[in-house]
């Protein structure tokens, strides 16, 4: 397959890396889903659609994608040691695979909100226990492992004296990882070293989620679910693995850890991380009330925020940042991203119906959008660079509105640079950028036409005389986002 030189900026390394997949056309792609304990939080939300980008970007460049996304509903345990899922369970007095089922369910509705695809397999933590357990076995049987009073421990110590590089994907010094501790901060006697984490936890008498193993009835450790998974689905060894930068230690660590341990391969060949979400310059805390939820945004129910956001707007706000910077919101920030998303909204509106009088040669303005359209393209092959990408679109964008306006003139354009623009912006915007028209709908031209008839319908009423009931059309159609503006050629539609 031959394909565009695509560079991707490898957390392993440091570095931007020519990206070669180890199966030519094929790509193996594993990110960190949701643990469904409470709703998905924006934050989350920006690290889904960031690599639902990159997903459909891979497909758009013709690979083959066996997309994986994990549900984690078991094993992630607060600084106590207590499971969050037995928590939630606890406080909204559920079982705890209620709770996993409700905020499963809410997930996927967010998902669908944000039009991100689904993955190509979603496997859950709770439904690979035996292969969690066999590569627990795999790991004391290598001697990375040992057992303590029914629990299993990752030996570090162990690991590093045979001097494989753990801290290289976080950038930590072996003395600070050897100094620092996990998330079963209460069995910390049981270890040889505190830097040791649990593989397996034997379950105290509470526990309600266990399962039997060789060393006792218990359940696994939240970093092994991982490791056991995209083994399963991807091979010893794939291609990309993806998550938000607070996995990068312990959590990616670890798994990396946990691999080489159990089958002597390091995972992932490439790594990537995306960075925070901000509100209004700060880190979000719910204890600091500096926090936003994506209902909220939705709803405009939030003191951080003047008025509701379309979750399409939310979505081309997320592409204004590099999925490797920070991103802030403010309501500035969002109320500008309206607008833009709008104005892109209605170039593509525009773009669909072939003006007359295009020339069959644009000469310089030809050269110029075709050097746009290569250049959207470089962009996204240099680590997926979407707001540079998404740049170009605009500048493509006024010159569809500069010929519509009048202020450019029709033969400057050739009808067959307008054809490409049309296949190119609707392949990006609407495939690779995943953007959608407010009611989530791809597919305009069912827009296009209900409008048409409704432009006839106000005609025919204006023809009539009937001016009550054509300005009531044209006052409803402002009320929705949609203005309508009469000319000497007819009537046209745009969204305000």
């Amino acid at each position: 397959m031959d394909t565009p030189q695509l560079y991707i900026y490898n957390s392993l390394r440091g570095e931007k890396e020519l990206f070669t997949p180890l199966v030519p056309g094929r790509v193996g792609l594993y990110v960190c889903g949701p643990t469904v304990y409470y709703e998905v939080h924006l934050g989350n939300c920006r690290t889904f659609v960031s690599f639902d980008i990159i997903y459909r970007y891979l497909l758009h460049l013709g690979y083959k994608v066996r997309y994986v996304r994990n549900i984690t509903d078991v094993g992630h345990l607060l600084d106590d040691g207590e499971d969050r899922m037995l928590k939630g369970a606890r406080l909204e007095q559920l079982q705890p695979m209620e709770v996993a089922q409700k905020y499963t369910n809410g997930f996927h509705d967010k998902m669908r909100v944000f039009n991100v695809l689904p993955p190509s397999i979603e496997p859950r933590a709770t439904g690979h226990i035996i292969e969690q357990i066999e590569m627990v076995q795999a790991i004391i049987d290598r001697s990375y492992a040992y057992i303590r009073n029914g629990s299993v421990y990752f030996d570090t110590v162990k690991y590093l004296q045979d001097k494989h590089p753990y801290g290289q994907l976080s950038g930590r010094v072996v003395e600070d990882l050897l100094a620092e501790s996990r998330d079963d901060l209460k069995n910390q006697d049981e270890k040889k070293h505190p830097s040791d984490f649990a593989l397996w936890i034997k379950a105290s008498d509470e526990h309600i989620m266990r399962w039997n193993s060789p060393w006792s009835v218990g359940f696994p450790g939240w970093h092994l679910e991982c490791s056991a998974m995209s083994t399963k689905y991807l091979g010893e060894q794939f291609d990309l693995h993806g998550g938000g930068n607070d996995l990068k230690f312990p959590h990616h660590e670890n798994e990396i850890a946990q691999n080489v341990g159990s089958c002597g391969c390091t995972p992932a060949r490439y790594w990537m991380h995306t960075n925070m979400l901000l509100l209004n310059g700060r880190k979000m805390s719910k204890s600091e009330g500096n926090t936003i939820s994506p209902e909220e945004l939705f709803s405009g129910n939030s003191e951080h925020i003047s008025r509701a956001y379309d979750p399409m707007v939310v979505r081309f706000f997320f592409l204004q940042a590099h999925y490797r910077s920070t991103l802030d919101i403010t309501d500035e920030a969002l109320q500008a991203a309206d607008r833009g998303y709008r104005r892109l909204m209605e170039a593509m509106r525009i773009l669909r119906s072939t003006p007359p009088g295009l020339s069959s040669d644009g000469g310089e303005r030809d050269a110029m959008l075709r050097g746009i359209l290569r250049q959207s393209v470089n962009d996204m092959n240099d680590d997926f660079n979407v707001p540079k990408a998404l740049a170009g679109m605009f500048e493509l964008a006024a010159s569809i509105n500069a010929l519509k306006d009048g202020h450019l003139p029709k033969n400057s354009i050739s009808a067959s640079c307008w054809n490409e623009m049309t296949s190119h912006m609707e392949q990006f915007v609407y495939g690779v950028f995943g953007l959608a028209d407010e009611s989530g709908n791809t597919n305009t031209e069912v827009v296009d036409r209900l409008m048409q008839l409704i432009i006839e319908m106000r005609r025919d009423a204006r023809e009539r005389k009937d001016f009550a009931i054509s300005d009531k059309i044209r006052d409803a159609l402002k009320d929705t986002g949609i203005q309508l503006k009469d000319g000497k050629d007819g009537t046209e539609w745009m969204y305000l």
